[in-house]
C-alpha cells in the first residue's frame, strides 16, 4: 500500500530533501551523549535500581519517534503531489471512408503476401496515424458492403479491417457500388472535410451503380476521392482451386487507370498506382500528409497535494514520543 501511494508521486520542492542530512548528525550526537550517560551510571546499575529490563531495551523509543517525526516533516515540506493530465481536442477532424476491393484477383501475389493482405496492413497503419478522425470501411467486389460505419473507436475499426476476407461477397469488381456505398456513409456528415480512399486492382465489370454516377454524387456532397490502382505491370500469379488442389495461375493485370484518374481529378483527389508493398505504403503516407486534420490538442495538468498523510504521521510520532518520554520513561527525582 505504501509503495502504491508513492509510485505516482512527484516532489515539487525536492531541495528540502537536503534537510535529511540533519538526521544522521542527530543520531551521532544522541549515540555519543547516551554513551556518556550509560558510562557514568553503568548499565548494571540501571537494572539494580529497579528500572526493569524492558525499559532498558526500549529506552531509545522516544528518540526513534522524534527522528521519524522529523523525517516525515521534511518529506512533507518537499511537497509531494500527483499529476493528472487531461487532453481536450479543439478544431475539426476529417471523416474518412476506406473502400477496399475484395474480389478474387486481390489474392494475387505480386504484392506480399498478396494484394489484399498488403492493403489491410497499410490501412491499419493509416488508421493508427489518424487519432482525431472518424473513419469507416467499405468492402466491394461484385457488390458492396459496409464493414464498419464511421467511428472514432479505432480499435473496433482495426478489428474490422483484420476480419476482411476475399470471397465474402459475389465476385466481380463493382467500383461504382463501392464508391456509392462510401459516399452514402459520408453524405449526412456535418464535418467540412470528407474523403474516400478507394483501392482496387481491376476494371468495373458489375454492380448496380455506374462509377461515373457515383463520382457525380461524390462531387455534389463535396467529397474528395483518392483512388489507388494495385498491381504490377503485365501478369500476376493468383492461387486457384483446381482438380488436384490449389494451383498457381497467371492472370493479366487490368486496371482502369483512366476511370480512376477521372474520379480522383474531378472530386479534387489524386490517383496513385501501387506496384509493390513499398509503393503502397508510400501512397498512404502521401495521403496522410495531404489530408492533415485541423485539430489542436490542449493538455490541462492538475496537481493533487499529498502531504497530509505525511504530516499526520509526523504528528503521530511526535505525540508518541511525548507520551513515552513523560509517562512511560518519566524520570522521578
Amino acid at each position: 500500500m505504501l509503495f502504491d501511494y508513492f509510485s505516482n508521486i512527484e516532489f515539487s520542492e525536492p531541495v528540502f530533501f537536503a534537510l535529511l542530512l540533519i538526521l544522521p548528525l542527530l543520531i551521532i550526537w544522541y549515540i555519543k551523549t547516551n554513551s556518556k550517560i550509560s558510562a557514568s551510571i553503568g548499565f548494571s546499575s540501571l537494572i539494580a535500581k529497579g528500572l526493569g529490563s524492558w525499559k532498558v531495551y526500549f529506552r531509545h523509543l522516544p528518540f526513534i519517534c522524534r527522528m521519524l517525526s522529523i523525517g516525515f516533516i521534511i518529506i512533507a515540506i518537499a511537497n509531494p503531489q500527483t499529476k493528472n493530465e487531461e487532453q481536450n481536442s479543439e478544431g475539426a477532424g476529417i471523416d474518412i471512408m476506406l473502400a477496399i476491393d475484395v474480389s478474387g484477383s486481390m489474392t494475387a501475389q505480386d504484392l506480399l503476401p498478396n494484394r489484399l493482405e498488403a492493403a489491410k496492413k497499410v490501412a491499419i497503419d493509416f488508421v493508427d496515424k489518424r487519432k482525431t478522425d472518424r473513419m469507416g470501411i467499405v468492402v466491394f467486389s461484385g457488390e458492396s458492403f459496409t464493414q464498419c460505419p464511421l467511428t472514432t473507436d479505432h480499435n473496433v475499426l482495426i478489428a474490422a479491417i483484420q476480419n476482411i476476407r476475399s470471397g465474402i461477397l459475389a465476385d466481380g469488381t463493382a467500383i461504382g457500388d463501392g464508391l456509392g456505398t462510401a459516399v452514402d456513409r459520408l453524405r449526412t456528415s456535418k464535418i467540412k472535410s470528407k474523403i474516400i480512399v478507394l483501392l482496387t486492382d481491376g476494371e468495373n465489370n458489375g454492380g448496380l451503380v455506374d462509377p461515373k454516377t457515383a463520382k457525380e454524387i461524390a462531387k455534389s456532397f463535396n467529397i474528395k476521392v483518392y483512388t489507388i490502382g494495385v498491381g504490377t505491370d503485365g501478369e500476376a500469379t493468383i492461387p486457384t482451386q483446381g482438380l488436384l488442389g490449389v494451383e498457381m495461375q497467371k492472370i493479366k493485370v487490368s486496371i482502369d487507370e483512366k476511370l480512376l484518374t477521372e474520379i480522383a481529378n474531378e472530386t479534387g483527389g489524386k490517383y496513385f498506382r501501387a506496384k509493390d508493398n513499398e509503393g503502397l505504403t508510400g501512397i498512404y503516407e502521401t495521403i496522410d500528409k495531404l489530408e492533415k486534420s485541423k485539430v489542436d490538442v490542449i493538455t490541462t495538468t492538475k496537481f493533487t497535494q499529498k502531504f497530509l498523510p505525511l504530516a499526520l504521521a509526523a504528528a503521530f510520532f511526535l505525540l508518541l514520543e511525548i507520551l513515552l518520554r513523560y509517562l512511560v520513561f518519566r524520570k522521578f527525582p
